[in-house]
């Protein structure tokens, strides 16, 4: 059906434009309601509504069941086989977002076959979902009725010597030099314990750095600095610095209109989609993410979890959807537009003649001291890098470091200048919405959700995965966890990180 503003939001949004005359208007009751006297919900769903063009919705197909059991099935997979985690653990604590914990309940039999590195599970009316490891890409899970992934796996070779015997960042050798003087090292030891409370909080991984040296970690029991741990939409901060790397490379220019394939016909609109929009997720293409502030279950399936679990060529799905909004003016966090970068991504590597999967290591990793981040894709190898890859602590200090560092890594630069500027400054369709919270592919601290600056941003993942960089005190804090100890392990971050601004000076 042609999706259309309802009356109400008509209504509402005819009065943001009375309120610029100190009018009043009536709501759906019929009573008169100032438009001052509107939320800030109200008044931005109200702009969404005028801005809103008249296209078409079309929900994702499939059985909702069957979409939540592949992301069960991708979770378990992921967990067993590349975190090395019991599978009972599993169920009970990972991934509820992209496979809610009541669903769980609906598998009538649950396989791990450790001989093939795959889990298999069965739904009431027969369906099997299995997930399997595919060499390098991790787990993938596999559409209906298939035994294998539509691509070769290609593998992910380092250049970098043994971690062991390399000096921190490039290695894993850390430095005897004396705690820094100008820091309470009491302090700092204080703010890594208080991570880690309270218990059910499920904190796995704490780093803290500070000029680049570690400071302060600690692992829970089981977990190492090479445990691969959860991270879910810090890919997404990730993908924006992949998307970096070709534009200081030259493929692409921030500011020119994405030259996604599917949108060069001639006369549409999509053509006007910037990448610089897509990055601000501010592209305005009509694709449903449960946390929308107006989400409607009764519409099916939503699109954001879809390009996760569908088993779909989730470039081709994203780069279909229309347009909802013009680009640039309303900001919504909506999967289409990481899974769109990582489309361009792809489309730059292999324009220029490279092989794609092995792209981020040789041309991110091995520069910055990164050998064992597993990266998942669909099964059309694509990577699903809007939270489908795998890091550990310190691989994420080493990614927020480069960003402290103004995107340069050892003297080389690996980010275009200006680049960090862009990505930690708020979206002008964020502003304009009335949440300056978000950058490009970054959340910024800009509503003081943590006891920081406010010009402190950072990489955010589902179940509270943090890279937290605070430039005016030097500082990147990574904080990893388990998605269902997320909402006690955020009071025990933001314990940590007001006891670290009293153990760290501002920079000078």
């Amino acid at each position: 059906m042609t999706k259309r503003p309802t009356p109400r939001a008509t209504v509402r949004a005819l009065c943001v434009v009375l309120s610029m005359f100190s009018l009043a208007c009536q709501g759906s009751s019929g009573e008169e309601v100032p438009a001052a006297e509107m939320s800030p919900r109200e008044a931005m769903l109200a702009r969404a509504a005028e801005l809103e063009l008249d296209t078409v919705y079309v929900p994702p197909p499939g059985d909702a069941l069957a979409h939540h059991t592949s992301g069960f099935a991708k979770i378990l997979c992921t967990g067993v086989f590349i975190t090395g985690l019991d599978a009972d653990f599993v169920a009970e604590n990972i991934g509820y977002f992209s496979s809610p914990y009541d669903e769980r309940a609906k598998v009538v039999d649950r396989a791990i076959d450790w001989e093939n590195k795959a889990v298999h599970l069965t739904l009431p009316d027969g369906v099997v979902r299995t997930a399997k490891v595919v060499g390098d890409q991790g787990c993938v899970t596999l559409p209906i009725g298939e035994d294998s992934v539509y691509f070769t796996p290609v593998d992910i070779e380092s250049t970098l010597s043994d971690p062991a015997t390399t000096p921190w960042p490039m290695g894993d050798l850390l430095s005897d030099e004396p705690f820094p003087a100008e820091l309470d090292e009491e302090k700092v030891a204080a703010a890594v314990d208080a991570a880690f409370e309270p218990a059910e909080g499920m904190t796995a991984a704490l780093v803290v750095t500070w000029k680049g040296r570690i400071i302060g970690e600690r692992y829970r029991d089981g977990i190492t600095m090479h445990t691969p741990l959860e991270s879910w939409s810090m890919g997404k901060s990730l993908t924006a610095t992949l998307m970096g790397v070709l534009i200081e490379q030259g493929v692409y220019d921030l500011w020119q209109p994405a030259p996604v394939p599917e949108w060069q016909g001639e006369g549409d609109p999509r053509a006007e989609i910037r990448i610089a929009d897509i990055m601000r997720m501010s592209s305005g293409l009509r694709f449903r993410n449960a946390a929308d502030p107006d989400f409607d279950p009764s519409l099916g399936y939503p699109d954001h979890l879809y390009v996760y679990t569908g088993t779909i060529n989730s470039f081709e799905y994203a780069a279909t959807r229309p347009q909802q909004w013009p680009p640039n003016t309303v900001g919504r966090y909506r999967n289409s537009d990481p899974v769109l970068t990582n489309y361009l991504v792809r489309l730059g590597v292999e324009g220029r003649g490279e092989e794609y999967l092995s792209f981020p290591q040789r041309a991110l990793f091995d520069q910055i001291g990164i050998r064992n981040m597993v990266m998942e894709t669909d099964p059309y190898g694509n990577y699903l890098l809007q939270g489908y890859e795998f890091g550990t602590g310190r691989d994420w200090a080493r990614l927020g470091n480069l960003y402290l560092q103004d995107g340069v890594w050892m003297g080389k630069r690996i980010l275009p200048e200006g680049f960090v500027e862009f990505v930690s400054t708020v979206a002008p369709a964020w502003e304009a919405d009335g949440r300056p919270i978000y950058g490009g592919f970054f959340w910024i601290n800009g509503t003081e959700t943590y006891p920081i600056p406010k010009e402190a941003y950072y990489m955010a993942g589902a179940g509270n995965q943090k890279t937290i960089i605070i430039p005016s005190h030097d500082l990147v804090v990574v904080r990893l966890g388990h998605y269902k100890g997320g909402e006690p392990g955020d009071e025990g971050l933001s314990n940590a990180l007001a006891l670290l601004m009293g153990a760290v000076p501002e920079s000078h």
